[in-house]
């Protein structure tokens, strides 16, 4: 079946059309994801540990980065909104980018200037990511419909898939540490193969036409709850790009609890994506904003209790971890689902929308890096160095869990001022 007759099916029988291949969007969300986030928690720091490349600099180039995603991601919604026939083909275009780019960032030695050969591998990396995830998530928009759960049903697979994508690739390079004597190398060749296998089980479901002619970005801007979600998951998101930045400078200099970067990676993003389907059931009886809400609150206290850790305390870290992660899972799950169904209404097609929700996603990592990063080099802080001063300790709590803190009471201000009873 086409995706074009499943759009219609959805409409005619939408419980069994958005039942159809969701394990094919866990997939692939499994593989979007472990492209996305995990490398921002990584990347920096191997080059900085292993190059010997600064922090600032490392800033700068994913800043810049982030500044060519403002025209790059709605330019790619636009081409995503035009693609027909060719979509299948030009998706998998797209995968052997991201796999080729992951292979070229930790499996080859730079042949140039390390600095230069990450910000290389980086862009094309994340422009791979930009083009994957403004299609995926459309073509989710038409797969939903109008089923009255169905955004809601979908995000779950789909982000339950995602989060569990992101526990393996913040797991495997620790796990192979003890294995090979290139963790990041053997990494990124074994997701360039499960890349090229999700891509193929996809492959049928980007068949099929645009379903109405496409709308501008104007068009989306102009509605006054698409704005409004917009602006809500800018700040909703960056306190996870700040944590996930920050997370391994803050356990292993904070906490002094070298070694358990890969464990605690893990038990956080597994109790996201455990969360995931639960925070689905409760927000289908309880409304997705009360449920929403109920997480954020949740996620302030958590941050609020990271400020009072020191060194030593992994074991209090650990229980932070199972607490914040959890709220993640509503994040991420049911925000992108409030946007698709507000898309389906306004832009069914969703390739601008998405171009716009995926660059709001990608500028909260951008002031990650070039704010957070430099500020903590000032402070004194190195990384990969076995003492900091205390004053560089202090900056890095205070930006790891008070920056989110601040951040999230934002979030939490400006959907409770949100109406959603029309989405």
């Amino acid at each position: 079946m086409t995706a074009a007759r499943r759009w219609r099916a959805s409409e005619e029988a939408p419980d069994s059309a958005i039942a159809e291949r969701l394990p094919a969007y866990s997939l692939f969300a499994a593989i979007i994801s472990a492209a996305g986030l995990p490398i921002y928690i990584y990347a920096p720091a191997y080059y900085a540990e292993t190059f010997g490349v600064s922090l600032t600099a490392l800033g700068g180039v994913l800043f810049v980065l982030r500044l060519i995603d403002v025209i790059q991601d709605p330019a790619l919604g636009w081409v995503s909104e035009r693609l027909t026939r060719g979509k299948a083909l030009a998706v998998t275009a797209g995968a052997a980018l991201l796999a080729l780019s992951m292979i070229g960032l930790f499996a080859i030695a730079p042949p140039i200037d390390p600095l230069w050969w990450f910000a290389i591998t980086v862009t094309g990396l994340f422009s791979a990511f930009s083009f994957l995830t403004i299609n995926f998530y459309a073509t989710g928009i038409a797969k939903a419909g109008n089923a009255p759960t169905g955004h809601v049903r979908l995000a779950a697979w789909r982000e339950t898939g995602a989060l569990l994508g992101v526990c393996i690739a913040a797991i495997v390079p620790t796990v192979l540490m003890g294995v090979t004597g290139s963790p990041f190398a053997t990494f990124a060749y074994g997701f360039a193969a499960l890349t090229g296998l999700a891509a193929l089980y996809m492959w049928p479901e980007w068949q099929g036409r645009m379903t109405q002619s496409p709308m501008g970005i104007r068009d989306i801007l102009s509605d006054p709850l698409a704005k409004r979600l917009l602006i809500l998951a800018l700040f909703n998101a960056t306190p996870l790009a700040v944590s996930s930045t920050l997370f391994l400078f803050f356990v292993d200099s904070r906490l002094g609890a070298v070694g358990w970067e890969g464990p605690l990676l893990v038990l956080f993003f597994l109790a996201a994506a455990v969360s995931a389907p639960v925070w689905s059931r409760l927000a289908t009886r309880f409304g997705p904003k009360s449920v929403l809400l109920t997480a954020m609150v949740l996620a302030v206290l958590s941050f609020g209790y990271t400020l009072t850790l020191d060194t030593g305390d992994l074991i209090q870290f650990g229980i932070v971890c199972v607490l914040s992660g959890a709220t993640i899972g509503a994040d991420l799950t049911l925000l992108p689902a409030m946007f698709a169904k507000r898309m389906a209404q306004v832009s069914p097609n969703g390739g601008q929308g998405f171009g716009l929700w995926s660059l709001v996603n990608k500028l909260t990592l951008a002031f990650a890096a070039v704010v957070l990063l430099p500020l903590l080099e000032q402070a004194g802080f190195a990384a990969g160095t076995a003492t900091n001063p205390p004053g560089a300790l202090t900056m890095l709590t205070l930006l790891y869990a008070g920056v989110p803190c601040t951040l999230k009471l934002v979030a939490i201000g400006l959907l409770a001022a949100t109406k959603l009873e029309d989405t």
